[in-house]
C-alpha cells in the first residue's frame, strides 16, 4: 500500500489554515472536474483531490493523520504502525466523504486503513470550540477513542489514568491537537473490542444541554507471554525433553498468578493442554491454553556430549519417519 501526501496533493503547506486547504480544494476541483475538464486522467485527479480534502478539512482526521508524522513520502510503502491511532478521541455522525463530492467507497486504501470504520463529525466545532450562544439546546455528540490496557487489569480490575488527545481549531483557522486526562475504572472481565462508557465527556451539549457521552474501545497492549483471543488466553510453555516423554507436574504462569500443570507422559512438541476457567474472568470465564514448546539443553559441556551420545546409542529413534531417506 503506498502513501498518500494529502498536502502535496492539494499543493498547500503542513501547517495550512482551514480556509487555505478549503481554496486549493475549490480550484483543483474546478480544474479537474470529469465533466468540464480536458485534462488528461481527470476523473482520477478529481478523486484524489476529493479524498485529500475529505481528510483534510475535517480537523478531527486531519488531527490523526497528522500524527503519523512529516517523514513519509509520498508513493512509499506503507503501514500504520502499531496503535498509531490509540488514544485519539473523536466524534461520531460525519459524512466520511467530508463533503468533497466524491463517493468514499471509491477512496484508496490508504485512506481505508487509516479512516475505514472511524467515525468524527468534522467542522469547525471539532475538539469542543463551538459557535456562539445559541438559543437552541442540542445535545452533545457522543465520543470515540482506542485505548490500550495491560491484561492483568482485564483479570483483576483497575483504575488508570488515561491521557486522550482530540483536535483543536485555533482562532486564526489552523489545527492543533489538545490533551486531557481522565481517570478511568477499568471493569473486572473486559475484552478486546469491547467499550466503556463515561457518561457527559463527550461533546458539551448546546444551549445549556447535556453533554453527549464518550466510548472508549479497549484493546490490549502487546504480551511477552500470552496472546488472547476472545475470553480464551494462550500460553506458550518450555518443558525439558524429559518432562514431555515421562510427564511431570509443572508451575505455569497466568495473569492472575502462578498454578499447578500436569505434562501428560508422551507429551510432543506442540501439544495444547486446557485450564479451565483460567482465561478471562466473566460469568462464562475463559480458558487458558498451554501449547507446550520441547526445548533441548545445549550440548556446551563434555558431560551434555556425553549424554547425548548415550542416547544416540541407547535409543533406537528415527527422527525422520516416511521421508525415504
Amino acid at each position: 500500500m503506498e502513501y498518500t501526501d494529502y498536502y502535496k496533493v492539494l499543493g498547500v503547506a503542513r501547517d495550512a489554515k482551514q480556509a487555505e486547504i478549503k481554496r486549493a480544494y475549490r480550484k483543483l476541483a474546478r480544474k479537474y472536474h470529469p465533466d468540464v475538464s480536458d485534462e488528461k486522467d481527470a476523473a482520477a485527479k478529481f478523486k484524489e483531490v476529493g479524498e485529500a480534502y475529505a481528510v483534510l478539512k475535517d480537523p478531527e482526521k486531519r488531527a490523526a493523520y497528522d500524527q503519523l508524522g512529516a517523514n513519509w513520502k509520498a508513493g512509499q510503502d506503507f503501514r500504520p504502525p502499531p496503535g498509531w491511532d490509540q488514544g485519539f478521541e473523536y466524534g461520531g455522525g460525519f459524512d466520511p466523504g467530508g463533503g468533497a463530492g466524491v463517493d468514499p467507497s471509491q477512496f484508496s486504501d490508504f485512506f481505508e486503513t487509516l479512516f475505514g470504520g472511524r467515525g468524527g463529525r468534522g467542522g469547525p466545532r471539532a475538539g469542543g470550540r463551538g459557535p456562539g450562544p445559541s438559543p437552541f439546546r442540542a445535545r452533545g455528540n457522543d465520543h470515540h477513542a482506542k485505548i490500550a490496557i495491560d491484561l492483568e487489569d482485564a483479570y483483576n480490575g483497575a483504575t488508570r489514568a488515561l491521557t486522550l488527545r482530540g483536535a483543536e481549531l485555533t482562532d486564526d483557522g489552523r489545527v492543533t491537537t489538545k490533551e486531557r486526562t481522565l481517570n478511568v475504572r477499568i471493569p473486572k472481565g473486559i475484552k478486546q473490542g469491547q467499550q466503556i462508557r463515561l457518561a457527559g465527556q463527550g461533546e458539551p451539549g448546546m444551549g445549556g444541554a447535556e453533554a453527549g457521552d464518550l466510548y472508549l474501545e479497549v484493546e490490549f497492549n502487546p504480551h511477552r507471554h500470552y496472546r488472547v483471543e476472545g475470553a480464551d488466553v494462550h500460553l506458550d510453555l518450555p518443558v525439558a525433553p524429559w518432562e514431555a516423554a515421562l510427564g511431570a507436574s509443572v508451575k505455569v504462569p497466568t495473569p492472575s498468578g502462578t498454578v499447578g500443570l500436569k505434562v501428560p507422559a508422551g507429551s510432543y512438541q506442540g501439544r495444547t493442554l486446557r485450564l479451565k476457567g483460567r482465561g478471562i474472568p466473566s460469568k462464562t470465564p475463559g480458558n487458558l491454553y498451554v501449547a507446550l514448546q520441547i526445548v533441548l539443553p545445549p550440548a556446551d559441556s563434555e558431560k551434555a556430549k556425553q549424554a547425548y551420545e548415550a542416547m544416540r546409542k541407547d535409543l533406537d529413534f528415527d527422527p525422520r519417519p516416511g521421508l525415504g531417506v
